[in-house]
């Protein structure tokens, strides 16, 4: 593997100097990946209008051809904030106007290419604010492949269509997750649930690795709920968390809501160490996973 700096001509950051990301990593066999760092792209999935795409200029690397708003990773750089930052520069993709769901990543051993699939949240117009593309478009999922493709989007472009309706939910045992911690839960249930709050903020965050939801994929951003029963109904709702009070027994509410979440074709995670609880959801298909492989250490 060798690194080779951009030629006049070639992609550049717009604003600046060159990003020591921006240049080609060359394979033994010769071939040519852009970024040092690797690469990250948005795929921004709007319910009524379809994907975002940006037709390529004749000039760029597989020019005249569909794929992602993208680009090299900076140095240190998370897939999600390249994906994010670089389709803000390439297609003005507002702040805050996607959610991430999904990180699936593309590795050839010296480079990798991660997606970002995201939902948008806040319907907005694409800008052309670089000279790589010629044009940004919304286009149906179902139109996707009449497109000339980028080679390496056409490639991966299948399976990530089989996943865009795949949306997993993360279910919290509040009251087991609480009890695992001897940080005087007893004395102050409201006060241990909302620092529970606090971790699970990470989890919305960062997300999980696939295979705790035995999904493909690198990492999944799902939907968490957390079910809370007793004196801790009293928590207070916290942004991007669903809270369930149980009125009752918080392992037949756990149970019960599974089952309709299954039933609905979505992928559950359930987060407990009860070993009943365990088995019950297992019965119904959730995956099972204990506090530390979903939150780390205490």
């Amino acid at each position: 593997m060798t690194i080779v700096p951009p030629t006049p001509g070639e992609p550049r950051r717009p604003d600046g100097p060159r990003d020591p990301g921006d240049a080609w990593v060359v394979a033994d066999d010769g071939t040519r990946y852009w970024g040092r760092f690797g690469a990250a792209g948005l795929l921004a999935v709007d319910a009524r209008r379809g994907i975002l795409l940006q037709h390529r200029v004749a000039w760029s690397h597989h020019g005249d051809t569909w794929g992602l708003p993208g680009g090299a990773r900076h140095a240190g750089e998370s897939a999600c904030d390249a994906a994010l930052r670089e389709s803000a520069e390439e297609a003005g993709v507002p702040a805050g106007a996607v959610a991430p769901r999904l990180i699936s990543v593309l590795d050839v051993g010296v480079w990798t290419y991660s997606t970002l699939v995201a939902d948008v949240v806040q319907p907005f117009e694409p800008v052309i604010s670089d000279p790589e593309s010629r044009e940004l478009a919304w286009v149906p999922i179902d139109l996707v492949d009449t497109y000339p493709l980028h080679p390496g989007f056409a490639s991966s472009w299948p399976m990530l269509r089989g996943l865009l309706d795949v949306r997993p939910t993360l279910v919290v045992d509040a009251a087991n997750v609480v009890g695992s911690v001897p940080d005087g839960w007893w004395r102050d249930r409201v006060g241990a649930t909302e620092r529970l709050f606090d971790r699970l903020e990470t989890v919305t965050h960062d997300g999980l690795p696939a295979p705790l939801f035995g999904l493909p994929g690198e990492t999944w951003f799902p939907e968490v709920l957390v079910v809370a029963e007793g004196a801790a109904r009293g928590v207070a709702d916290r942004d991007g968390l669903q809270v369930m009070r149980a009125g009752a027994s918080g392992d037949d509410a756990i149970v019960a809501e599974t089952e309709r979440l299954r039933a609905a074709g979505r992928p559950v995670l359930v987060v407990t160490a009860d070993r009943e609880l365990r088995a019950r959801v297992q019965a119904v298909g959730a995956e099972v996973a204990g506090v530390r492989s979903v939150l780390g250490a205490d």
